[in-house]
């Protein structure tokens, strides 16, 4: 492919060809002398200030646009674990305008119609013609940029560069002129596609493959339809239902924590939660493992997922005596807590109906300060934990016999 000298490389060719062809066309016996050919800002003036000669037709390239059709070759370019693999190519458009400019009644015509006829039989840049007019450029005594060119590349690229003319509208090349902040003059707008510039960053190639094994499995996509119970203590088990649930190898995902669960059948999923979830609400999912290469240490394959189901895992209190736990107005009640709480997680100590908030903490702990305000009433109060909108359980009497029976019990705390 070629490089980044190739858009100065185009422009060059394409002026030698004009030069060539209106030399062979004897155009200097039409307009009285030899125009010239130039790439040049359509705002500068007569190359070198001379007007006795102001007979040009010049050739800019006022815009580059991606080339749709070559902008994602190559990809993916990285792999998973960040190193580049491939060099996809910088694939461009090049937008010019073929521009006649003469002090002399249809001097202009005459030039911007020889130039049209060119390019119109010239729709391609052939590989020939691109190594022709580069080698005339490093000609002995040419100017330092103008050798360069010639190590382009251009003819080596995949792609032929293909000479199309673009309509514009009257809004856009009004548009356009005004932007160049110069006068109109007689222009044919043409698209040069495409560019390949290649990129020479160092890459990594994969090794040879020794072994080819080919694996037909039928696709059984796991499915949750719920999960029971909604609600969950760490430690409980929580029962998935679903479809597909079974195959050779499933673990069960709640987070960034994966588990093998125990007991395991096609529409139902038995796990115990694990260690290391948050109080508030968590997400479950199944996966399905491929093991492609049996009998051997290597790890097996990712195969599919199931859709994501929520539940919620209470917090608790731990740690309560048995009678109702003390507190005095205007001191801290002090609580151990499981699981383990975030220090971005929201808490808040329900006593009875009203909250008290905790204040800031630095850090994951399982261990809260609540401060009793100095008014806060005076009694016995049944105690709760929310934890990002999770609460603590709270004990129910289920003594026929008691005069308490069906009613909240526990926890409580007395304030004095």
């Amino acid at each position: 492919m070629s490089n980044a000298l190739a858009l100065g490389a185009v422009s060059a060719v394409v002026k030698s060809l004009l030069e060539n062809d209106l030399i062979r066309r004897g155009l200097a016996a039409t307009l009285g002398g030899t125009p010239a050919v130039t790439l040049l800002p359509p705002d500068t003036g007569q190359p070198g200030g001379n007007p006795a000669k102001p007979d040009r037709l010049n050739l800019f390239l006022y815009q580059t646009t991606p080339n749709a059709a070559w902008r994602n070759a190559g990809l993916p370019s990285r792999s998973g674990g960040g190193d580049r693999l491939t060099n996809p190519p910088l694939a461009l458009n090049l937008h010019y305008l073929l521009t006649a400019y003469s002090q002399e009644p249809f001097h202009a015509e005459i030039l911007l119609g020889y130039g049209m006829q060119l390019l119109h039989e010239t729709p391609v840049l052939t590989r020939d013609a691109i190594r022709t007019a580069l080698s005339s450029l490093s000609a002995p005594g040419a100017p330092v940029a103008q050798r360069a060119l010639a190590a382009a590349d251009l003819a080596e690229q995949i792609e032929q560069i293909k000479i199309t003319p673009e309509a514009l509208s009257p809004e856009e090349m009004s548009r356009l002129w005004s932007g160049l902040q110069s006068p109109y003059r007689l222009t044919a707008a043409y698209q040069l596609s495409v560019v390949l510039i290649e990129s020479h960053r160092a890459t990594k190639s994969a090794l040879p493959v020794r072994d080819r094994r080919l694996y037909v499995l039928p696709f059984h996509r796991p499915q949750i339809d719920a999960v029971s119970p909604q609600v969950v203590k760490v430690g409980e088990s929580l029962t998935i239902l679903g479809q597909n649930l079974k195959s050779d190898l499933v673990q069960v995902k709640f987070g960034r924590v994966t588990v093998t669960p125990g007991a395991i059948e096609d529409s139902k999923i038995q796990v115990v939660l694990p260690a290391g979830l948050s109080a508030g609400v968590n997400a479950v999912q199944v996966v399905h493992l491929l093991d492609l290469q049996t009998g051997s240490p290597d790890e097996p394959h990712r195969g599919s997922e199931s859709n994501v189901a929520a539940f919620i895992v209470t917090p608790e209190i731990t740690g309560l005596p048995v009678p109702p736990l003390t507190v005095a107005r205007g001191n801290t009640l002090t609580l151990s807590v499981t699981p383990p709480i975030g220090a971005d997680q929201q808490v808040a100590l329900l006593i009875e109906s009203q909250a008290i908030a905790i204040p800031p903490r630095s850090g994951t702990t399982t261990s809260l300060n609540f401060p009793i305000p100095n008014d806060f009433p005076i009694g016995t109060f049944l105690l709760r934990l929310q934890v990002d909108g999770a609460e603590s359980s709270l004990q129910v009497d289920e003594n026929p016999a008691s005069p308490t029976f069906n009613q909240y019990v526990a926890p409580k705390v007395q304030v004095t």
